[in-house]
């Protein structure tokens, strides 16, 4: 699996810590931070109060793997952040990478990607 740009992964970080910054990746991800909080199953508070919050951190982790997942698939960061949010999956019932993610189910989200990369059809 290819990672994501250096800089990319960078911008996630929460400054001076080792975990991902839910107002930054919010923000990458041109998002409300009410629903990047839904997205992780956490109160809205809980981003600004908790961002250490290990429910918080895990989704926000698994978001993070789904994007490096797609990066193989669309190298453009614009376009890969729409295909995340926007794009109708018919393996999923026509969601959304990004509600799939929502619904805890980040690997199979990751292994759908990975199937799209080697040529499968999904």
């Amino acid at each position: 699996m290819q990672a994501l740009p250096a800089d990319v992964l960078e911008s996630m970080r929460e400054p001076d810590t080792t975990r991902l910054s839910p107002s930054r990746l919010a923000a990458l991800l041109e998002m409300q931070q009410q629903d990047l909080a839904s997205l992780s199953g956490v109160h809205r508070n809980t981003l600004r109060t908790h961002p250490e919050s290990p429910r918080l951190q895990a989704a926000l982790r698994g978001l993070v793997r789904v994007l490096a997942a797609a990066s193989p698939i669309q190298p453009d960061w614009q376009r890969l952040i729409f295909f995340v949010k926007n794009e109708p999956i018919s393996a999923f019932r026509y969601k959304t990478l990004l509600q799939v993610v929502q619904e805890g189910r980040a690997d199979d989200a990751i292994a759908y990607l990975q199937s799209i990369a080697t040529g499968f059809v999904g």
